[in-house]
């Protein structure tokens, strides 16, 4: 038994699946994979760009953020108030120093351990990667007052071997000339368990195939690791390295708070907390914004520049 579907000369299009023209499906089909991103879009755009639109707008406004006073358009005044304002200058010197140190902290010394921690076998090296990444499991305002504690100028444990060595230290938060370093050592010893784990994934990926094809044609152990293990490593290296450069700012920002709120005298201090004092000490919204907004095309363009860098520069193993 079979059923006889009409031709193109009546005029009746064959049926397909679940009774679905046939000339439809593909349309279907080429919708498909935008619905189930399209979740994923909403939330992009309710949580990302609204907010980012939002802020744009405040920049060209003059509000203290009480909602019964009306915003006052003032055009670009804040954008050439924020860039005559000798705070954002120091500010953006602290933020290029963080990120200098941090290249060091979260991109070398990661490479350095995870290499190392190849030689280490068994429970061993689960142990000697667990205890390299745990700090990066405690929270700010925790490591925070431990930090604290170990350099309270009375009582503390650095204070004290510091003394015993014949270096007396002071308030290191309240010193202008080790205020920016104490927040380096802190937010250093928590961020490097994360390169190490972005450096260690990367070297999981890496086939022993090649180290052994190269030791038996003579290579040494360094000519290995400097000309196959890191030019092999080098996609892991770049993603650091980016995340570095964007993320220094927002990494110190909980510890400038909790420790030296900025100072003294603005020795410590960065982009993200120069935003938090504009906007909730000063109460001047529209200041905030447009500091923001210029902080969001400059740290964008380094992105666009550090991507296609990339690209240039990362070597694939394919």
């Amino acid at each position: 038994m079979f059923i006889e579907t009409a031709g193109p000369a009546t005029g009746i299009t064959p049926a397909g699946p679940a009774g679905l023209p046939a000339n439809r499906r593909p349309k279907r089909r080429a919708l498909s994979p935008y619905l189930y991103i399209l979740p994923a879009v909403v939330l992009l755009l309710v949580w990302t760009y609204w907010p980012l639109g939002q802020t744009v707008n405040l920049s060209f406004n003059d509000w203290n953020l009480i909602p019964t006073k009306p915003k006052q358009y003032v055009d670009v005044q804040k954008y050439a108030k924020v860039l005559s304002l000798p705070e954002l200058h120091q500010a953006l010197i602290n933020t290029g120093l963080y990120i200098l140190a941090f290249l060091g902290i979260s991109v070398a010394l990661p490479l350095v351990f995870a290499l190392l921690s190849r030689k280490v076998q068994g429970n061993a090296r689960t142990a000697y990667q667990a205890l390299i990444f745990v700090p990066f499991l405690i929270t700010p305002v925790v490591s925070s007052a431990i930090w604290r504690w170990l350099f309270a100028p009375e009582g503390g444990t650095i204070p004290a071997i510091a003394a015993a060595l014949g270096a007396p230290m002071g308030n290191v938060f309240r010193d202008p000339d080790s205020s920016m370093t104490a927040v380096i050592v802190i937010v250093g010893w928590q961020m490097l368990g994360f390169g190490v784990l972005v450096v260690s994934a990367g070297l999981a990926g890496i086939s022993p195939d090649y180290a052994a094809a190269a030791s038996i044609d003579g290579a040494s152990g360094r000519q290995i690791t400097w000309r196959i293990i890191i030019p092999l490593l080098s996609p892991s290296l770049v993603f650091l390295s980016l995340m570095t450069i964007l993320l220094s700012a927002q990494w110190t920002y909980p510890i400038i708070d909790l420790v030296t709120q900025g100072g003294p005298g603005n020795s410590s201090t960065n982009i993200y907390y120069l935003l938090y004092q504009f906007g909730f000490r000063n109460f001047d919204a529209g200041l905030s914004s447009a500091a923001g907004t210029l902080f969001f095309l400059g740290f964008g363009l380094i992105a666009l520049v550090f991507v296609e860098l990339s690209e240039r520069l990362s070597f694939y193993d394919n």
